[in-house]
Formats: C-alpha cells, sequence, structure tokens
C-alpha cells in the first residue's frame, strides 16, 4: 500500500487501527507492493499486473470483473484497477501488463517492499523468489495459488526478519500478593489473575513497596503455577510489603526463512486440521507434481501420474482424483478464505507486527467434492457461462441447488458484504421462480465501515446498509435475486419473519456483531428445523459455526462465561487500572446527559403540573424521583457562563473532593482488621489536585463539560465562547464553596450493586427543601414549559466535533492521573468507552470464504463428518479446523430419547381440555405428563392448590391466544421411573390450537 502526502482520515481507519497500531499503519503508508495475477485471489496493492484479457470464466472468480468487459475484450488488469482505485483514496494503483516470465528482467522489483505471486508457473515463482531473497534487504515474497479445490501460501521474508509484536496481545496489569526475600524470588499474583506468562519471557515491576529494588527493572520468569513464578535472587533486597504489580515485556523476535526453491523438499508446513495431519504434506507433493505436469504440457489436465510425487509420504489417492479433476477450476469461497490469509501476511512483511506464516499453508476442500465422486463426468464440463469454473468442482446440478436456494441473511456489515459477494460468485438465489436472497440490516452505512465493507463506497455513506449492498452485489451479479429489509430480527418483528417465513427458507446465514441477537436467530432456527451458518471476526481472530438440524449442538447449546463486571465499589471510588477510568467517565456521561434529562422528560410528562406535583408532596404523598427532578429544575442553568460554572463545579467534586473525602474516610495509615494496610494492591490512594486552567487537560474538561451542559439544557454558544480566553473571563470571578467533609459511609464491597437513586427513600430534610426549592421555583415563574423539558445526548464516539469524546477522554485522564494510572490516548480510550469490536478485511474474508464452503455441504445434505467449524487467529498464525459438537440425545426413560431438535406436537380444538392434552400426551408418546409450563406460566403443577381443578378448562381459557396464534410451545415435565425421584424432562410439546393449524 502507498498514501499519499496528504494527511488521511483517521475515521477511515479506525477498526484497522485498533488492531495494527499506529507505527504498522504509518508504515503501511509508507510501502509499495507489486501484485501479479488477477484471478480469483486479489490483495489491495500499488501495482496490479496481469497479462490475460477478460473471459467469461472470471466472472465467477472475480468480483471487479463485470460482462462488458468480457464483451469488449479488456485486459483483466485494465477491468480491476480503476474497481480497486476507488476503495480507498490514499491508496496509489498502477498497473502493469507487460510480459513476467523467465526471460524478464526482474531488476524494477527492487521499488517494492513486497511481491505476491498469484496464477504464476512454479518455475517463475522461484525464480521471482530467489532475486527478492537476493536483495538487501531482502524483498518480501509471497506466493499464492489456488488450484480447485485445493490452495496454498509460501511466504519468504528474508534470512533475518524481526517481528516487533508477534502477537499484538496487549499485556495485562497483574497485581501481586506477595514476593519471597529468597535465592530464587518467587512471585505469587492475586488469586483472581492468572499470570498468563510462559517460561523465557520478561516481565517489569511497578509501584512495588517495600522490595522497592524490584520497581522499574526488567526480570525474566520461570513458571511455577498459573499463579506464581520465579524471577532469581531477592534475597539481597528488602523484604516485599505489599502491592504493586508486573506487565509483560515484549520483545522483538527474528524470524528466519528459507527460499521456495530450498523449502520444496523440506517444507516447513502450517496443519489447519488435525484430524488430518497428514494432509498439508500430500497436497504439498500432489499440488508440486501438478506444477510439474502444468510446466511440461503447458495444461491443466484431469489424468494426474502419481507417478510424479517424489515425497515420503502416503499418496491420498481420493485427493489427487480430486485435485486433478478440479484444477482448472475454481471454488471463489475457497479463494476468499486464502485471500485473506495471505493478505494477512502482506501487512505482516510491510510492518512487522505478528507472526508470519513458517512458510507453507495448505488447504483443500476435498469434503466439498469428495461425495461428487460418483456423479457423471459430463456434469463438470463447461457450459460457457460465468459457473464454468465453479461447475468444474461441484458439478451442474449443484450449481442448479445453488441458484434455487432461498437464503435469509442477517446483517450487511463486514461479514455480511463478504458473503454477499460469495452468494454473487457461487450464483445462490438467482432462479427466477424459486431462489431469493433476503438480507436485512437496520443500521446506515458509516465512513469507518469502508475499510472492510466493500460493496460500499463514500457517496453511500448515511444511506442504508442492506439495500445499497443488495444493489451492490446486483452489480456483480445481475441475475441474483435479493430482497433487502432495513428491520432488526428480534420478537418484535415475529410478524414478519414468522415461522411460515422460516418453513420457506434453505438455511439462515448470520453476519451478526453481538452474541444475544445470534442466541435470538439460533433459538429460531431450531424451533423452525432450520440450518444457520454463524460467523464471527476480532481483529484478526476468526471462528466459524455450522449449525444443522439433527446433526449437531445449536449456538444456545453453549455459553461463554459472562463478561466480567467491574464491581460498584470499584468504578466509585477505587479504581486501579485506566478501563476502570475509562468505564467511570463514560458512566459520568450516560448519567448526566442520558439518563438525568431523560428521567426529567419523563418525570414531567407523568406529572404534568408544578403546582399539582408541589400540593402532592405538601400532603405528604411520595413521588418517585421527585427530589433528583427538583434539585434539576432549580439549579438548571440559562446561560453559557451557567455551563461554565456548572462545569467547574463537577471539575471540582469529581477531582478535588473526592480524593479528600476517600482520604477523610480511610486515611493512608488505615488497616483492615487482620492488621494489614488498607491502601495496598490493587487499591490506589487517590492524590486530589487543584484546577489549572493552563493545563490542558483541565481547560478540555471544562469545556466539553459546558458543551455537554448546554446540549441538554438547549442553551446556543459561539466558537468564540469555547476560547481559552472567554473561558478564563467567566471563571476569574467564580468561587468555589469550601469543602467540608462528609460523615457518610463509602462502598468497599465488591459484592455490592449500584444503588438505584430514584427508588431510594429520601429524608425528612430532603423532603422539606425540595418543597422549598419547587416553591420557589414556582413563585419566581421558572416551571414554563421550555424549563420543563430536556435534550438526552445520544454517546457518538465517532463524531470529535460534539464534544462528547473529549469530555470521556480528558475525565478519564483526569482520573487516572489523581489515582497515579497511567492515561491511555484517546484511540484507546475511543475503543473501550464505545465498545469497539477491532476489526480488519483479511480476517473478514477469511471467515466469509469458509462459511461459505460449508454452505454447499448443508446444500448437498452431507454426513455430520463432512461439516468443518473453524478458529483461527491470523496474527499468530494459526488455523484450527474441528468437526461441529454433535447433537446430544437425552434419556427420558425405556429407550425415550430426545435432542434439541426434537419437538412433540399434539392437535387440539376449541373445546380441547388440559386433561384432553394430558391425556393425548400420555397416548401418543406414552409416558406419563406430571407438569405442563407455558413460558413463565404455571398451567399445571399437581402440588398448587387448586391446580387439579384445572384440568377441566380448555387449553384457550389457560393460554388465551393471539388471534393469529396457530401454536404454543409448552414445557412438559415426565413422571420419573421410582417414587423419589426428580421428574424428567423432555422436548418442547408443540400444541396446535385447531387441527389444521399445521399439516402433522
Amino acid at each position: 500500500m502507498a498514501a499519499d502526502s496528504m494527511e488521511i482520515d483517521d475515521s477511515l481507519y479506525s477498526r484497522q487501527r485498533y488492531v495494527l497500531g499506529d507505527s504498522a499503519m504509518h508504515q503501511m503508508a509508507q510501502s509499495s507492493v507489486f501484485l501479479s495475477g488477477m484471478g480469483g485471489v486479489g490483495i489491495e496493492i500499488v501495482t496490479l499486473h496481469d497479462t490475460k484479457q477478460c473471459e467469461t470464466w472470471d466472472l465467477g472468480s472475480n468480483f471487479f470483473i463485470r460482462k462488458e468487459d468480457v464483451l469488449s475484450q479488456r485486459r483483466r488488469v485494465e477491468a480491476v484497477c480503476p474497481r480497486v482505485t476507488e476503495l480507498n483514496p490514499y491508496v496509489h494503483v498502477d498497473m502493469s501488463y507487460s510480459a513476467l516470465d523467465d526471460n524478464t528482467d526482474l531488476s524494477f522489483l527492487r521499488k517494492y517492499q513486497c511481491v505476491i505471486l498469484t496464477e504464476a508457473r512454479l518455475s517463475l515463482q522461484k525464480r521471482v523468489n530467489e532475486f527478492c531473497h537476493s536483495q538487501q534487504p531482502p524483498i518480501r515474497f509471497i506466493g499464492c495459488d489456488a488450484y480447485g479445490i485445493c490452495v496454498r501460501v509460501f511466504c519468504d521474508f528474508g534470512d533475518e526478519f524481526e517481528v516487533s509484536d508477534p502477537t499484538g496481545e496487549e499485556p495485562k496489569e497483574i497485581f501481586i500478593q506477595t514476593i519471597t526475600q529468597d535465592n530464587p524470588g518467587v512471585v505469587t499474583c492475586m488469586d483472581n489473575q492468572p499470570h498468563g506468562l510462559q517460561t523465557g519471557q520478561s516481565v517489569v515491576f511497578r509501584e512495588v513497596n517495600g522490595m522497592v529494588e524490584l520497581n522499574s527493572s526488567v526480570r525474566q520468569v520461570s513458571v511455577l503455577s498459573p499463579h506464581s513464578f520465579a524471577i532469581g535472587d531477592t534475597s539481597p533486597f528488602q523484604p516485599y510489603a505489599h502491592g504493586g504489580f508486573f506487565v509483560l515485556v515484549k520483545t522483538p523476535k527474528t524470524y528466519r526463512f528459507e527460499t521456495m526453491e530450498q523449502q520444496l523438499c523440506d517444507p516447513k508446513l502450517l496443519t489447519p486440521d488435525f484430524s488430518k495431519p497428514e494432509a498439508p504434506l500430500q497436497i504439498h507433493a500432489a499440488m508440486l507434481a501438478l506444477d510439474t505436469f502444468q510446466e511440461q504440457h503447458d495444461i491443466l489436465t484431469s489424468h494426474f501420474p502419481s507417478s510424479l510425487l517424489s515425497f515420503q509420504t502416503s499418496v491420498n489417492a481420493e485427493l489427487v482424483r480430486c485435485l486433478s479433476r478440479t484444477a482448472r477450476g475454481t471454488l471463489p469461497p475457497l479463494a476468499a478464505a486464502v485471500g485473506g490469509l495471505a493478505s494477512q501476511e502482506v501487512l505482516k512483511a510491510i510492518t512487522g507486527k505478528f507472526a508470519p506464516l513458517q512458510q507453507w499453508f495448505y488447504l483443500d476442500a476435498i469434503e466439498v467434492v469428495g461425495p461428487l465422486q460418483s456423479v457423471p463426468a459430463e456434469e463438470f464440463f463447461p457450459r460457457g457461462d460465468r459457473y464454468d469454473g465453479l461447475r468444474a468442482c461441484i458439478g451442474e446440478s449443484m450449481c442448479q441447488q445453488l441458484h434455487k436456494l432461498r437464503v435469509f441473511m442477517v446483517g450487511c456489515g463486514a461479514i455480511g458484504c463478504e458473503m454477499l459477494k460469495n452468494f454473487a460468485l457461487l450464483g445462490v438465489g438467482l432462479a427466477k421462480s424459486s431462489g431469493e436472497v433476503c438480507i436485512t440490516d437496520p443500521d446506515l452505512i458509516e465512513k469507518s465501515n469502508l475499510n472492510r465493507q466493500f460493496l460500499f463506497r463514500p457517496h453511500h455513506i448515511q444511506k442504508p446498509k442492506s439495500t445499497t449492498a443488495a444493489d451492490a452485489t446486483c452489480d456483480i451479479n445481475p441475475d441474483l435475486q435479493v430482497d433487502a429489509h432495513l428491520n432488526k430480527v428480534c420478537p418484535a418483528t415475529e410478524s414478519i419473519y414468522s415461522d411460515s417465513f422460516y418453513t420457506r427458507l434453505n438455511f439462515v446465514v448470520t453476519a451478526l456483531d453481538n452474541v444475544e441477537a445470534r442466541r435470538y436467530v439460533d433459538s429460531r432456527c431450531v424451533s423452525n428445523q432450520r440450518a444457520l451458518l454463524d460467523s464471527g471476526t476480532m481483529g484478526t481472530k476468526g471462528h466459524t459455526e455450522i449449525i444443522v438440524p439433527k446433526l449437531t449442538e445449536s449456538y444456545n447449546s453453549h455459553r461463554d462465561p459472562p463478561e466480567e463486571e467491574i464491581p460498584f465499589c470499584t468504578l466509585k471510588s477505587f479504581p486501579s487500572v485506566i478501563e476502570h477510568t475509562i468505564q467511570w467517565a463514560r458512566d459520568k456521561f450516560e448519567n448526566a446527559f442520558v439518563h438525568k434529562p431523560s428521567m426529567y422528560n419523563s418525570f414531567w410528562q407523568t406529572h404534568n403540573s408544578a403546582e399539582g406535583v408541589l400540593q402532592r408532596m405538601q400532603a405528604g404523598e411520595s413521588l418517585d424521583g421527585s427530589f433528583q427532578v427538583i434539585k434539576l429544575l432549580s439549579r438548571r442553568p440559562s446561560q453559557w457562563e451557567q455551563c461554565i460554572a456548572l462545569a467547574r463545579v463537577k471539575f471540582e467534586k469529581y477531582f478535588k473532593r473526592k480524593a479528600l473525602q476517600l482520604l477523610h474516610s480511610f486515611p493512608l495509615d488505615t488497616r483492615l482488621k487482620d492488621g494489614s494496610l488498607f491502601w495496598q494492591s490493587p487499591k490506589r490512594p487517590p492524590a486530589p489536585f487543584d484546577f489549572d486552567l493552563n493545563d490542558s487537560m483541565h481547560f478540555t474538561f471544562i469545556v466539553s463539560t459546558a458543551r455537554l451542559f448546554a446540549g441538554i439544557y438547549n442553551i446556543p454558544y459561539s466558537e468564540q465562547d469555547l476560547s481559552e480566553e472567554a473561558v478564563t473571563r467567566v471563571l476569574a470571578g467564580f468561587k468555589i464553596p469550601e469543602y467540608r467533609p462528609s460523615e457518610k459511609s463509602i462502598e468497599t464491597d465488591e459484592t455490592a450493586k449500584k444503588p438505584d437513586l430514584v427508588k431510594m427513600p429520601i429524608s425528612s430534610e430532603e423532603e422539606r427543601e425540595a418543597i422549598s426549592q419547587l416553591e420557589e421555583a414556582i413563585a419566581t415563574d421558572n416551571v414554563t414549559a421550555e424549563r420543563l423539558q430536556m435534550s438526552p445526548l445520544q454517546f457518538e464516539k465517532d463524531d470529535d466535533s460534539n464534544g462528547h469524546m473529549d469530555f470521556v477522554t480528558s475525565a478519564s485522564a483526569l482520573r487516572a492521573r489523581m489515582y497515579s494510572i497511567e492515561p491511555a490516548d484517546r484511540l484507546k480510550t475511543k475503543r473501550i468507552a464505545g465498545k469497539i469490536i477491532p476489526a480488519i478485511a483479511t480476517a473478514t474474508a477469511a471467515v466469509a470464504g469458509l462459511v461459505a464452503l460449508e454452505m454447499i455441504k448443508v446444500v448437498g445434505a452431507y454426513e455430520f463428518e463432512s461439516f468443518k467449524n473453524c478458529f483461527f487467529n491470523l496474527a499468530i498464525p494459526v488455523v484450527v479446523l474441528t468437526e461441529p459438537a454433535a447433537v446430544k440425545r437425552t434419556l427420558i426413560r425405556d429407550d425415550i430419547y430426545f435432542t434439541i431438535w426434537d419437538c412433540w406436537t399434539i392437535f387440539g380444538h376449541e373445546d380441547f381440555t388440559l386433561s384432553d392434552f394430558m391425556n393425548a400426551v400420555r397416548e401418543k408418546y406414552g409416558i406419563e405428563p406430571t407438569m405442563v409450563v407455558h413460558g413463565v406460566k404455571m398451567l399445571y403443577v399437581p402440588v398448587m392448590p387448586g391446580h387439579s381443578k384445572r384440568l377441566k378448562l380448555t387449553m384457550h381459557k389457560l393460554i388465551k391466544p393471539s388471534v393469529d396464534r396457530r401454536y404454543v410451545d409448552l414445557t412438559v415435565s415426565f413422571a420419573p421411573e421410582a417414587d423419589g425421584d426428580d421428574d424428567l424432562p423432555g422436548p418442547p410439546v408443540r400444541y396446535y390450537f385447531s387441527r389444521n393449524g399445521e399439516t402433522p
């Protein structure tokens, strides 16, 4: 990538920057890359090179080539270059179509930092690689090939390639419990913080009390247990007292590479699927034999002589057959997956960040084509259309099945865009009579989306994602049938995405960014017996999960441990790491500028007369929230200068008085009952500081806070009002009331929850004060309609002009300063406060490609053993393919089993009673029902008083269904085999309210 000298817009790269960091982004902006080959594998680069003309075949593998390019016989590079260029205004894209062969003078490559070859003969790859390796400094070389069901990546970054950060993981501050004065000294961590270190790594110590010699020192560790490690001789040091923490020190690592020629016979291989550990070497041998045959005959053929295999590895005859038969074809999803991985290697080559691939990566899709071996040969013959490359891999019948699919995709963001590109190349849902791709996403396109959602362009900003993506997809393949919606998929839209909607589908694809939405969609798929293809990314990490009715567990079958919440008392009084201060600042924003204004509006909408509220309070009536609302009314500013004053009061409260109060309640020498100091790790004592307008962070806090107050109170201000001179003038005469310590208790219990201030009882003194304040407001005509209305804000992290991030960043940094915590820069603060998930296009392309491969298996109704889930981390790099979790069978009794995919059915009618229902279940399924529950409502529990009388009531009366409700799912328990045992669980029992509710 090469950047123009213009200043680069950070908002375009925001999520990518969280993955790579500023240094790596800067290196990318000054680098140049050469890519040869414009087939199914492509990367964003400086110079695109290709010598071929556009063919109909290319329409099925290259989403940048259009039908008109084929008709006009344009060169592929001429067709692709302008479409790549419009992706990013900061990347200069050149093109070349001069010959690149065994006779080409390669000296022109010296101006590039990285060279990528695709669709190149092996002899050319070896020659170019030798040239790149011999340069000083070496030119990073990457070879990437896709032959039908097999793909490969080869990397050579030179004799010595230094990586600054092999993992990209952010080191955590780990707090210390004890350090022994011994040889070796042993460090023990707090019980809830395993250190996660490896022997040989180094750590740096901070804020250790007693054994102060360790502070700022770097020590190599020898791991003893998950919570302890040795650090060498500490016997000469002072005894450890308390406190302190350590942080992993990241050290550069040097990687050594061999040339492709050296690596051919003794390859270093990454193994993605441990169920077939021999596969990478087998594919390596088979593809090199194919390369040799291609060199000799100048063609790719379906006759593949196994005698060409020269490696000491067993020959996988099925792999050889599948590779030789499909070698001229293309599986677009497989090309997308390997393209994502290869692109990440390019970024590593340029930036020196993340561990590079050493040195070969092979991936096959034999599970996709293996079951097609018995299909007649003519199924795979070309027919002169855009699907010939695909047809060569999976046959005509499977192509037709893809055309007839009805697919529902939820989400049109990064993964959604990549999935749509795969759908377009595969021809998913293009049959006009039966096929369709239905997509939905309520979001609008933002600038930060453009660096990884490649169906969108700058002129699409603020347009709906779904309709824009649909149009862009149809531009790739005009025959595609895409129905775009702007809805969320949730219980509120079940009238749209009803059971009848799901039953028309072949499967569902999720392209979501949150767990709860996934869980809901999964529950709908299980209820309606539909396959679900799920995937997700976080930075360079990605996962895919394939959920198939009757075969696999569902998404809801497993639950990640809940995300740890920061204790209320830690946020309020005892922060120890920067994440605490950022969350505190974010909470202050929500409370002051979102929650309080919303509560204020809600109160006055309910009690629309101040006089009426006063009368009720004078009569002794308690009104929820009245104390808080009246306080806001009495202190409401009406001028910009008052907003400045309010901000100054907040500063004093947050950064001085809070610290003074804590130190009053808990002096520095305070000890706990066991004699240990109160102020020890992870508790940090605060240090109050005075307001200083010459401090830029103080000034930013005052101005941003005043702007937010002006926003919620609808008070105008000018740019001049924000100047340092104007703010100084306002504050010059402002006096802060003298501080008096309070005797209120401060919460120290980490299990205590945040109190609900609205629901908290108020004292008689507070009540009298509220009545007095409201009387005064009414008397001075301060209860006009305008003053009974506020404008709640909505936190918007991406608009730097609104002051929201200014407030959070300055408030967090000042609180961090008060507690001697290392502050975070604006970028990190924005990521944490905005709950931004780091994202990069390489991982997105990889997960979408892997999911689309599984989709073909779902369409073909393949056996369980064919399906693969995947987890990868392109940074390390590691790719792990595993079988999905097989569905579990639960025994009820007497050889009666059920799984999550089972649903028993009972058909009733208007007069069908609960007793009839119980009898029907008993007769149909041969087991005695004992309890019936609908949601949280108990319909029949024998031990409950009066429940036996319910047996005579109709199901209609007990459930009271809505007019359009055809059925309900009931939870039914069954009688145990022996007395005293617990009731037995069973599958949901779906009760239809009429016999024609659905065909049995």
